[in-house]
């Protein structure tokens, strides 16, 4: 234990990719450091931890440094599980609303990280031991809406691509970079003012619509795929927690200015799946709609990954609510929507279990910490979700170039569901 002790703590302000506060946490063992930093997301599931207390990141981080630090001096930092504990104990409420997730989760990997580098590890290898050796295929976002672009964007948050045909992670990073290209030039077509304007992840934010926006990406990826004999496929993010409104039971689209019922909302999704071949859908309903996800994916999950985010928030109570009705057949795994490693990892334990595919996932709002490259490898996702452009995106990919570099003799890419390759 002596080398894994915990010798000091310490927490500082520092800024998201937003210019938002965030907090940043040290952790110093006798022969380790690590530090970490949360990110912030800006359509949030109601069911995630509060990230910061009243008072804000100030308070966050004063309590993490007269508080947390006080008792997580002398613990081992190998034992994540008591540390994690800890956490919960000092917050005193169900939704870490006293200490912050945000301060909860950047303490909680950076002693992860201080622990591995006491012991020699990187992090993924420290968390998924000798055998986490699948790369991750990256999943990224091209065509950007909703809350992460502006007024005259699409209403569709994040229209996606995969990458599922390539053979290393450095090929799959290339394909996301042609399509990213190719679909800017596509734009152009749709939207004659378009000047190259970038959203919150590095997609593209255009004055186009959902359907326009479908059509630039789907003649992109066959573009790239036809080019360079990669397969290439089509996903979105609805976040459609974000336009639904509740008092008038319907989905507002902001663009046009009208209302979509959740009966036209479900037929919308099944018809632009099939037309467009999408093969991964997020969020495509509301936060509470347990039913009309099980709807959708019994009807659509045999040839789409109907992947729920808002819906469970990386939470173990609303995971196993979804799997009594088969709610979806994958999920989005934020560990800063649950505050600590061990609650994330107790979320995909069980959501892996009840059959879920799961993607591990940046914020839009994102530091230049890569831990989550990391939890990727190590707990074993096929997908990671992390944008395409944009430096604390790339800061990601690079990353897991890296550990695949570490890996050269023994790592493969990771196995993918039937539905991204059929």
């Amino acid at each position: 234990m002596a080398e894994t002790m915990i010798e000091d703590v310490y927490a500082r302000k520092i800024y998201d990719s937003r210019g938002g506060p965030t907090i940043e946490v040290e952790v110093v063992t006798v022969d380790g450091f690590g530090r970490a930093s949360a990110p912030a997301g800006a359509s949030t599931g109601v069911h995630e931890v509060v990230a910061f207390p009243k008072g804000g990141v100030d308070e966050a981080i004063k309590l993490v440094n007269e508080v947390v630090a006080e008792k997580l001096v002398g613990m081992d930092s190998t034992d994540q599980v008591a540390v994690d504990d800890l956490l919960h104990e000092i917050d005193g409420t169900e939704n870490f609303s006293r200490l912050g997730g945000a301060a909860a989760l950047a303490t909680s990997i950076a002693v992860a990280k201080a622990a591995a580098s006491s012991l020699g590890l990187p992090l993924f290898q420290y968390v998924g031991g000798t055998f986490a050796a699948e790369i991750p295929f990256p999943l990224g976002n091209v065509i950007g809406g909703g809350k992460h672009a502006g007024e005259r964007a699409p209403n569709i948050q994040e229209f996606l691509v995969i990458p599922v045909g390539a053979r290393s992670y450095g090929e799959a990073l290339e394909l996301c970079f042609r399509v990213h290209r190719e679909v800017g030039r596509i734009i152009g077509k749709f939207d004659k003012s378009f000047a190259g304007g970038r959203g919150d992840e590095g997609a593209w934010a255009a004055n186009i619509s959902d359907e326009e926006a479908f059509q630039a990406l789907s003649e992109a990826c066959h573009n790239v795929s036809n080019e360079l004999g990669r397969k290439v496929v089509l996903g979105v993010d609805f976040a459609a927690s974000s336009m639904w409104i509740p008092e008038e039971r319907a989905y507002l689209l902001r663009r046009e200015g009208r209302r979509r019922a959740r009966e036209e909302q479900i037929n919308y999704v099944i018809e632009v799946a099939e037309r467009y071949d999408l093969r991964y859908i997020e969020d495509p309903l509301q936060e509470e709609d347990f039913e009309g996800f099980s709807l959708l994916t019994k009807s659509i999950g045999h040839r789409a990954l109907i992947c729920g985010d808002d819906i469970f928030t990386t939470n173990v109570a609303r995971i196993r609510q979804g799997l009594e009705i088969k709610a979806a057949n994958a999920i989005i795994i934020k560990p800063n929507q649950v505050g600590t490693l061990t609650d994330a990892y107790k979320a995909l334990r069980i959501a892996r279990t009840g059959g879920l595919m799961p993607v591990m996932s940046h914020r839009s709002g994102e530091t230049e910490d890569a831990f989550i490259s990391h939890l990727a490898v190590g707990l074993r996702c096929p997908v990671i979700k992390t944008g395409v452009l944009g430096g604390e995106r790339i800061v990601k990919h690079n990353e897991l170039i890296r550990i695949e570099e570490m890996l050269e003799n023994v790592k493969c890419m990771a196995e993918l569901p039937p539905q991204l390759t059929r």
